[in-house]
């Protein structure tokens, strides 16, 4: 539809520098916007003769009657939440409904939409925050007024494990941010680091569903994590959790963890049986509940392989859970590419190999870890293997654009336009892009920022207002 919102990378003349930069940053862009929560919602959620339609991304249904709730209460939090809240809202409206009570906890205020009846407020992340802490209890708050006869839409997004921050006793905020920080570089996987938050936290892991019972609960979650584990996805407020406080502690050893003392008082307290697990499949507050995943990095993919197509490119998916180190993930990327480009295997170029999933930077090995995420890191990486590989060397015809055109391109973004802690989404590059000994370099610093800015390859978009993890498009031009 026109009136559909547009996601455009800032200086992108320059960046598209020649048809297959051009076709990478396309298919990126038409898999974020397919991901937008206006076009996500309007696709699976609708009103009909007074009853809500809920289509979940497998295909399973949900319908519910609204005229037999006293209200509907919108609660959620995630860096996604208040878009998908104002497009909730919208369709009841339409439907001749509206929004009795709604809290919602994301980032960025100042760039988030509002919406009637629903109170936006702040958070942070990736680190929790006091205020954070605020607004998580008044999301909380909320639950607990919710009546047997009342309506709760859950809406969950990535992001939402930091931002619906409820430390438990005796955990201080200071605490969680300082265990926060220590499982992100840990280069644990995201069960393994929401495992942990969900046992030191009053509102994760079911806890939010419990406040509610014995309301009715529905879930609409927009996943950032693969496979889309309900449980997983911003630790899983609303829907029962399978971990355990040994499962927690046992992170701490795994991963060599030096975390604050509260917090392992807090999981050696549960593991003894001092204090209750959280609430497992078959417990009464998931009577009357039910989770629907509304979008996943599979949405971004397929819209990516459209685009490519649309453009006379062969697509092909490699997968949608790519996971582990970004640097060993960018290497990998460039050598199926490089297999492309010689043999036609695993596809016929002119070719765009696209990848979802979430691939991690470990900071623990380097001494004085510089500026990137992980994003910039898997480009960076992808292209200082294309400069010493077989397709180093350029293609004179490569995509008809002449002298010095590559044959190769590799775009990565994570698809809420924040690639770690840094102000870029992610990165675009070939095999002249970077010096191969400066990107050595700056990979072993996990510095990969400066290099990718120094050299204009750097993909910002700002935040976008989605989140269903990393986006890759990898370009392979014909041999001219």
């Amino acid at each position: 539809m026109s009136d559909d919102r547009r996601v455009t990378f800032r200086d992108r003349d320059p960046l598209a520098r020649t048809p297959a930069h051009e076709t990478a940053l396309d298919c990126l862009a038409a898999g974020i916007e397919a991901a937008l929560p206006e076009r996500l919602i309007r696709d699976v959620v609708s009103v009909q003769d007074g009853t809500l339609w809920i289509e979940d991304a497998d295909g399973g249904v949900g319908e519910y009657d609204l005229d037999a709730y006293d209200r509907v209460v919108l609660l959620g939090a995630g860096k996604a939440t208040a878009e998908v809240a104002a497009a909730l809202a919208g369709v009841l409206k339409n439907g001749s409904h509206e929004i009795s009570e709604g809290v919602v906890v994301t980032e960025n205020l100042e760039t988030r939409p509002s919406t009637a009846g629903v109170e936006v407020l702040p958070g942070d992340h990736p680190l929790p925050s006091e205020r954070g802490v605020e607004s998580a209890r008044r999301v909380l708050d909320a639950a607990e007024r919710a009546a047997p006869n009342d309506l709760v839409l859950a809406v969950i997004t990535g992001g939402g494990s930091a931002l619906l921050a409820a430390p438990a006793d005796p955990i201080s905020v200071d605490d969680l941010r300082a265990l926060t920080s220590e499982l992100l570089a840990s280069g644990a996987s995201i069960d393994e680091i929401n495992a942990v938050r969900k046992h030191c936290s009053a509102v994760k892991g079911g806890q939010l569903a419990r406040a509610a019972a014995p309301a009715t609960t529905v879930t609409l979650a927009v996943s950032d994590v693969i496979g889309d584990p309900l449980d997983v996805i911003a630790s899983g407020p609303t829907v029962p959790d399978p971990s355990t406080y040994a499962d927690a502690l046992a992170v701490f050893d795994r991963y060599d963890l030096d975390v604050p003392a509260s917090v392992r008082e807090r999981l050696s307290a549960g593991v003894n049986e001092e204090l209750p697990e959280t609430p497992t499949a078959g417990d009464p507050a998931f009577d009357r509940s039910a989770a629907f995943v509304v979008g996943n990095g599979r949405t971004a993919l397929d819209a990516a392989a459209s685009a490519a197509a649309d453009r006379g490119y062969e697509p092909l998916v490699l997968s949608a859970s790519i996971r582990g180190k970004a640097r060993e993930g960018g290497t990998t990327h460039a050598a199926i590419a490089e297999e492309c480009a010689a043999r036609g295997s695993p596809v016929e170029p002119p070719a765009v190999l696209l990848s979802g999933g979430e691939t991690t930077v470990t900071l623990s090995d380097a001494a004085e870890p510089g500026t990137g995420g992980p994003n910039a890191e898997f480009a960076a990486s992808a292209g200082l293997a294309l400069a010493e590989g077989p397709v180093g060397d350029v293609d004179g015809d490569a995509g008809g654009d002449g002298e010095g055109a590559p044959r190769v391109v590799v775009a990565s973004v994570d698809t809420d336009g924040i690639d770690g802690p840094t102000d870029a989404a992610g990165a675009i590059a070939d095999a002249t892009t970077l010096d191969p000994d400066a990107a050595r370099d700056a990979l072993d610093r996990h510095d990969a920022y400066p290099l990718l800015d120094d050299a204009s390859a750097l993909l910002r978009t700002g935040p976008t207002g989605t989140n269903v993890n990393d986006l890759r498009a990898i370009v392979v031009e014909k041999r001219g």
